[in-house]
């Protein structure tokens, strides 16, 4: 098996965790942190998908995510978001 230096490993996690997103809709703001950070509900479409209503924190620029929360419509409706 062929050993995988550190930088490599990054390059193929980033390769792995690369995903296109596009927001279809801000819903809302639901805090900012200090340094601009927001956590936002949005309704997102991941990898040319169905939009998902999704909760997560975003860097000013919307470059950068955080972890976050993602539930179908059908799920967001128990909640009364749709």
């Amino acid at each position: 098996m062929e050993k995988y230096n550190n930088c490599k490993l990054e390059r193929i996690k980033a390769k792995i965790w690369q995903k296109k997103y596009t927001i279809t809709q801000h819903i809302g703001t639901l805090s900012e942190g200090a340094k601009g950070w927001k956590k936002e509900l949005n309704l997102i479409s991941w990898n040319d998908r169905e939009p998902k209503f999704d909760i997560r924190e975003w860097s000013p620029d919307h470059e950068k995510m955080g972890k976050g929360v993602t539930l179908p419509k059908e799920e967001s409706l128990r909640f009364g978001i749709c």
